[in-house]
């Protein structure tokens, strides 16, 4: 039986300033922390950095055209803040915003809602230099970077979020250094969570104090489904203290007013906290719109106080733990069928998460800002690129999304990550995410089949049933699409 989403359900595809627009010398940009981290011998698998990436940045006209093709309503993308404000601070650079200011019209030209995130891991390296996140400056300069680009994008853009998965930001930036900038410091760590959730409290005041009433703010996190492997007390306790550093962390203050207790019980002898100010947490806990949350497995844990922990926590691996405070705890890889990353397919987790937050901030609409999957895509010999694995995982996903709908949670939207093929982080060009396949030799962009299926998916808002394996239905024929 096939199932129907409301007919104002958002059904978009994102992306992130650095993973594709590359041009990093161009219209005044300077260096971020992605651009000093990929330069680094060693951090990025096969040497990549964003220099090029898919050259979005010259081909963007082409690429909303690609997507208005497909068929989706709505795109979420980041903006670069050294291209807009270079150093981190004092006035903007008219050509970067320019860029934005144009790919603002170029969608809404092609009847695409614009979803726009500050901030997607693309610190300016000057504020590093000064200290990064872990200094509370850098939220002050963050909320100036927001008032700035509101001022100029403020009366066509009506989707706002400030952060893109803080606890990326400060555990693999600053903890395990498996992200930019590459530091290994878990009191660093803690101290940049706090000032990425101030400087998201500032940014969110800076942005009502310049958008119209019209205008919706968001955040976009990433909690983790953390699931206990047993029910012991210990490992009952492991679930806790990995809870309270993926999700509590971020989630209590800027919901609730609050950091948790146990939280701070567990860090004492990393840190005393008295980074927190006698206001901050007023100012965190802004009201919001909508709640984004980026889901891609759940997590498995355990104690392990006695033996040597298990890192099997999907992310990459390193010397240093993203954890801090959390060092007995053990990740263990569930059962089952994985993506290229290794990460478990499990629908059930999606569900779990959505109807937690249902639960967590009620009445507070919910938008899933990232959700998708890599795997090994090619072109065939006629260059059409099949990925029936994927488009199974989407349906199972959007399955589990239907579901908590229908069990009383507000979803407004999906964001399908990602619209094409991109740079990934520290795995380079390694991993390919795209319903779009992009030949990163020619640039040019090729709709997979799983383009072709969502985007029936985004025109009729119908989700059809599954076909049995190995076959797939034929696939809707996308109009003519631009070659890059």
């Amino acid at each position: 039986m096939s199932v129907t989403f409301p007919p104002a359900f958002l059904w978009g595809t994102a992306t992130a300033a650095y993973q594709i627009e590359g041009a990093v010398r161009e219209g005044g940009r300077t260096p971020s922390i992605w651009d000093t981290f990929s330069h680094t011998p060693g951090k990025v698998e096969g040497g990549d950095t964003g220099d090029t990436a898919v050259d979005h940045y010259h081909r963007r006209a082409d690429d909303v055209a690609l997507m208005a093709g497909i068929g989706v309503n709505a795109y979420r993308f980041s903006v670069s803040w050294p291209r807009v404000q270079p150093t981190g601070r004092g006035p903007a650079v008219q050509r970067g915003l320019d860029f934005y200011r144009g790919l603002v019209d170029d969608l809404l030209d092609h009847g695409i809602r614009p979803s726009l995130t500050l901030y997607h891991w693309d610190l300016p390296q000057e504020l590093e230099s000064a200290g990064g996140w872990p200094e509370r400056d850098t939220a002050h300069r963050f909320a100036d970077y927001a008032r700035i680009v509101a001022d100029a994008l403020g009366d066509r853009v009506d989707m706002w979020t400030t952060l893109n998965e803080p606890w990326c930001s400060a555990f693999l930036g600053y903890g395990s250094g498996v992200h930019a900038p590459g530091r290994t410091d878990p009191a660093a760590a803690l101290r940049a969570a706090h000032h990425l959730n101030l400087g998201h409290g500032l940014a969110a005041q800076a942005l009502r104090s310049v958008l119209p009433a019209r205008a919706k703010l968001s955040v976009s996190l990433n909690p983790s489904v953390v699931r206990a492997r047993s029910q012991s007390s210990a490992d009952l306790d492991a679930r806790r203290r990995i809870d309270a550093l993926a999700n509590r962390i971020f989630a209590d203050p800027m919901l609730k007013g609050t950091y948790p207790e146990d939280l701070f019980a567990d860090t004492a002898r990393l840190t005393d906290w008295s980074f927190v100010h006698g206001d901050d947490l007023a100012v965190i806990k802004h009201p919001l719109d909508s709640l984004g949350l980026n889901y891609y497995a759940p997590a498995v844990v355990s104690d392990a106080t006695d033996n040597r922990p298990e890192r099997s926590d999907g992310h990459a691996a390193g010397e240093h733990s993203p954890w801090p405070g959390a060092d007995g705890v053990s990740f263990h890889q569930p059962p089952g069928d994985r993506t290229e990353m290794g990460w478990s397919i499990d629908p059930t987790g999606l569900y779990d998460l959505l109807l937690h937050y249902t639960r967590e901030a009620p009445g507070l609409p919910l938008m899933i800002t990232e959700n998708g999957a890599a795997y090994v895509d090619k072109p065939a010999a006629d260059g059409t690129v099949h990925d029936p694995d994927r488009i199974r995982y989407l349906h199972g996903h959007l399955s589990a999304v239907h579901r908590a709908m229908a069990d009383g949670a507000d979803v407004r939207g999906y964001f399908l990550w990602s619209l094409m093929d991109n740079f990934e982080w520290s795995y380079g060009y390694s991993k390919r995410f795209g319903a779009v396949y992009v030949d990163y030799e020619t640039q040019v962009r090729t709709p997979k089949s799983s383009a072709h299926w969502y985007g029936e998916l985004a025109r009729t808002g119908v989700l059809p049933e599954l076909p049995e394996l190995p076959g797939l239905p034929d696939l809707p024929d996308l109009p003519d699409l631009p070659e890059a």
